[in-house]
């Protein structure tokens, strides 16, 4: 498994995590949050290029939404 493949796995856990919350549009900011507050930059630089280069078919889909909508606040 590469760095990439561990840094989906590790959004997907929290888009899950956050996926049990009622409020799908806070649980999707709170998943943006999370990743700016406690990735290192090297990490989400390292999964936006994976996204860029590749599409984000392997993000579940609050994590998809999180980078998707809150791209610019967790760079």
């Amino acid at each position: 498994m590469n760095t990439a493949d561990s840094l989906i796995r590790m959004a997907n856990q929290i888009g899950d995590f956050f996926g049990t919350m009622p409020d799908r549009d806070q649980a999707v900011a709170d998943v943006a949050d999370h990743l700016k507050r406690f990735w290192e930059p090297r990490m989400l630089r390292t999964l936006l290029a994976h996204v860029d280069a590749h599409g984000d078919d392997e993000l579940n889909d609050m994590a998809r939404a999180a980078i998707r909508t809150h791209r610019q606040h967790i760079q």
